[in-house]
């Protein structure tokens, strides 16, 4: 892992986790708010039977949590994770008016202000997922830079030997065209 991803994994990891963790047996009116919330944003999830969409939601975040803390699965498959996540609670707060000033007005009020910091968890997932791609586009080419080297020196070594051979075979024809004069 690397240094500069450290004060981000560990604390966006620590949010998430305890926010699922905080969700672990929640009973039914908070089930049912935390579903009513999503759905309002996100129409599929209306048919779920609340607590099940709260184990689900619970969950997630427990698992994606986890993956920031504990650096095991590659860095971009849990940046690409914590993206999603963030850029669907940002999609519940973009959607959903009542947190908002006003019609048309994207400003959290005294309600939304909670959630609107998921903007700045989306920026920050953001910035771990272009980071990952950076990194991973250089290990790439660091590897097929060492591949083209291998395989030219392979060539190189090659038209040296067939150069030599041919240098060898024109003295030979050489010394064949002197000895017949």
């Amino acid at each position: 892992m690397h240094i500069h991803l450290i004060p981000l994994r560990l604390a966006a990891g620590a949010y998430i986790l305890n926010s699922g963790l905080s969700k672990r047996g929640a009973d039914e009116d908070t089930a049912r708010g935390l579903q009513d919330m999503a759905a309002a944003a996100y129409p599929v999830v209306k048919d779920m039977e609340p607590k099940k969409f709260a184990r689900l939601l619970s969950t997630s975040e427990i698992a994606l949590g986890s993956a920031l803390l504990v650096p095991v699965l590659p860095r971009t498959v849990v940046a690409a994770g914590f993206t999603a996540f963030s850029g669907l609670l940002v999609g519940v707060y973009l959607k959903t008016p009542a947190l908002h000033v006003g019609p048309g007005d994207p400003r959290p009020n005294d309600q939304g202000v909670g959630v609107a910091k998921d903007v700045i968890l989306f920026g920050a997932a953001l910035t771990f997922l272009l980071d990952a791609l950076r990194l991973d586009a250089r290990a790439a080419a660091r590897k097929t830079t060492k591949k083209v080297a291998k395989e030219t020196a392979k060539v190189s070594r090659k038209t040296v030997e067939a150069g030599a051979k041919a240098a060898a075979v024109g003295v030979a024809a050489k010394k064949l065209r002197h000895h017949h004069h």
